[in-house]
This record gives C-alpha cells, structure tokens and sequence, in this order.
C-alpha cells in the first residue's frame, strides 16, 4: 500500500510527500481532521493512525537526540 505524510495543509489543498516528492490533493479527498505529519494511505485517502504514531515516536526521538547533542556533525570540508 503506497503511503504519504502530509507535508502542510494550504487552504484547500494538502500537499503530501511519497518516496521524497511532493504531490498535492484536494483536502476534500482526506479525512476531516487530517493534519500535518499524519500517513495517509493513499489507495483509500485514510489515515494510518500506527503509521502516524511511529513517524512521530521517530521524529521526537530525533529532537531528543539532537538537544543531547548526540548526533555527531557530518564529516569532510564545506563552506557556508
């Protein structure tokens, strides 16, 4: 089953992100109440609530992370 997370809501249009490329939707198409960083599945427009909650037991494991400065800097030479 082909899976997107919902990058933002503009207005009337839900912009989501399969594989790393943005696609857009009409928010009409999605669940009332969906909201960013939800996975939609895209075959039936609805929410995957587990699929939800472990991208966002991901992403808030990472800010912990990163606050502990645990992350080491990327490596080799770059100017800013």
């Amino acid at each position: 089953m082909p899976k997107a997370t919902v990058d933002r809501i503009e207005e009337d249009v839900v912009v989501l992100v399969v594989d790393g490329r943005s696609l857009t939707r009409a928010l009409a198409t999605l669940p009332s109440g969906v909201r960013e960083g939800d996975v939609v599945d895209l075959e039936t427009g609805a929410v995957d609530a587990e699929a939800t909650e472990a991208l966002r037991a991901d992403v808030r494991a990472a800010r912990e992370q990163a606050k502990r400065g645990k992350k080491p800097p990327p490596g080799g030479d770059f100017d800013l």
